[in-house]
């Protein structure tokens, strides 16, 4: 038998004061749970969603989208380029036509896959097997098509978003329909192109010019600025797979539009990705709502939370 001595004294729960649990406070209860009998009646999404957690931001983002459209206020969308690499831009552009979202705005790298879905209906090269010998981002016609887009339109104070959405029309390119750029030309809506120079494939090609492309990409911040003024009092901006770059280019307008006298508070944004990353959660979802508004992040994959959300708008009112 072990007699050694501990200089610790275990605890003697005999004296452990107790209260009945109707005294406390339950963060669980009846009315939280998946309504499957109201499900099998109904046959909405939304009636077996619990009122618990991401459930609930689910459907606090779907009727903010909502509000803001039955009060005219602007939804923007910030939005990088993997939601066109899953095959999301004709649900992007249905958004678009039936007035759910006013304004797009694209990364360089979204820009390229939209404009080869355009002309080629194909998109994404594999980067490992093609910078083995420096062929990646090297094939002639994006780099011709993208560029020259920018040459023969981005004039003045045109911005790469028009300019490219026009010529992808013009061209009448064989799946243009897909086209979130040619949609944005078609519809008068803006969709915005920022580009950092170097980041994209069409910036290693000889037909690239970087004062066009600088100017042009600064007539879509000027753009999207303005667009950003006006989300005051109800308007929505989601951000959707862009980590850096998009989240960044959003505090700035935002920060300029106040500036220049716009009263943008009170409005709802939204994170939504497969990862939570640093920028767009102190960009996007915190400080630009502090005081006045609400942030909320969603973590999924676009593939299926944009489709799921585009189910919920269409076919289903949510505000319970």
């Amino acid at each position: 038998m072990n007699d050694k001595k501990y200089p610790f004294k275990p605890a003697d729960l005999s004296k452990l004061k107790t209260y009945s649990i109707k005294e406390r406070k339950s963060l669980v209860n009846m009315g939280m749970l998946s309504s499957v009998s109201a499900y099998k009646k109904s046959g909405k999404f939304s009636d077996i969603l619990p009122k618990a957690l991401k459930a609930e931001s689910l459907k606090e983002v779907v009727n903010a989208v909502r509000t803001a459209k039955r009060n005219k206020k602007p939804v923007m969308v910030g939005m990088g380029a993997h939601v066109i690499k899953v095959g999301l831009a004709p649900v992007m552009i249905d958004l678009m036509e039936r007035g759910f979202i006013d304004a797009i705005a694209l990364n360089g790298a979204g820009a390229v896959h939209d404009m080869e879905m355009a002309f080629h209906g194909e998109t994404s090269e594999s980067v490992a097997t093609e910078i083995k010998d420096g062929k990646f981002g090297t094939v002639d016609e994006t780099a011709s098509h993208l560029n020259g887009a920018l040459k023969k339109y981005a004039l003045g104070a045109v911005g790469m978003g028009e300019a490219i959405g026009r010529y992808i029309e013009d061209k009448n390119m064989p799946n243009a329909g897909i086209s979130i750029l040619a949609a944005g030309w078609r519809m008068r809506k803006p969709v915005t192109v920022h580009s950092a120079i170097g980041t994209d494939i069409v910036h290693i090609h000889p037909s690239m010019d970087g004062e066009i492309t600088g100017r042009a990409t600064l007539n879509d911040f000027k753009l999207f600025t303005g667009v950003v003024s006006e989300l005051g009092g109800g308007g929505v901006y989601i951000n959707i797979g862009s980590a850096v770059l998009l989240p960044e280019v959003f505090i700035k307008a935002l920060s300029a539009a106040r500036n220049l006298g716009a009263d943008v508070s009170g409005f709802t944004t939204v994170n939504l990705d497969m990862i939570q990353h640093y920028r767009p959660a102190v960009n996007v979802v915190n400080r630009p709502v502090q005081g006045a508004g609400k942030g909320i992040a969603i973590t999924g994959h676009h593939e299926i939370m944009i489709p799921l959300i585009y189910h919920l708008l269409l076919d289903e009112g949510i505000d319970r």
